[in-house]
């Protein structure tokens, strides 16, 4: 008896440990300016491999993720923005990648920030 309940305690918690939620949570300040940056942070953040969720906020320049942390990381996820022309705190976009950028997107320009307010 001992032997068949301990047997079943074990696959219970064999049951509940495979099932654990393997979706993480994290934001990434990302650089831009207007909605079509705003466009294509997103895009480029879903396009990774594992990454469920993301929006970018105009305001705040915060990207919240909900991603599987078993398929991507949030290195990964920066590395992929700024691939397509955004800065993040940890990676800068290659000089090609952010003059590809729409003329008003141009973040970095002082002027064009100005015009966004």
């Amino acid at each position: 008896m001992k032997t068949i309940l301990l047997t079943v305690t074990m696959l219970f918690v064999g049951t509940l440990t495979y099932g654990q939620n393997k979706n993480a949570k994290a934001s990434i300040e990302v650089d831009g300016v207007c909605m079509m940056c705003k466009k294509r942070i997103e895009k480029a953040s879903i396009k990774t491999k594992g990454v469920k969720s993301a929006s970018w906020n105009l305001d705040t320049h915060e990207l919240r993720l909900i991603f599987d942390e078993n398929k991507t990381s949030v290195e990964q996820i920066s590395s992929n923005v700024t691939a397509v022309g955004h800065d993040t705190k940890s990676f800068i976009a290659s000089k090609d990648a952010y003059e590809s950028l729409n003329p008003c997107c141009k973040y970095r320009d002082e002027g064009v920030v100005d015009d966004h307010k």
